[in-house]
């Protein structure tokens, strides 16, 4: 069945709230804004996260390409989180929805 014209305007915001969708990614795209992160760093930004549900939103941002995770070998090894282009191009609409 062929889709409307409506259903096809529709499409795009559907795409991007599956992508964003869940309590904390776009908490955690709003931290990012400002400046890179490390985990803990986003944890406590986040109060109330837990580890497994801050990892799993941190991991489905990376794979849909909004997030970008470095890893530098020091001892501890640290990783450290940034929005890519792409995460950076959600700005104007997070800060909208805080204002």
């Amino acid at each position: 069945m062929a889709k409307t014209e409506k259903q096809i305007e529709i499409q795009p915001v559907s795409d991007a709230l599956e992508i964003i969708g869940g309590k904390w990614k776009f908490p955690i795209i709003y931290s990012l804004c400002h400046s890179k992160k490390r985990y803990k760093e986003l944890e406590k930004d986040l109060n109330g996260v837990s580890p497994k549900a801050l990892t799993n939103a941190l991991r489905d941002l990376e794979t849909n390409g909004l997030v970008k995770r470095e890893v530098f070998a020091t001892v501890p090894v640290t990783v450290e989180y940034s929005l890519t282009q792409y995460g950076r191009d959600l700005k104007p609409v997070l800060f909208s929805i805080q204002e």
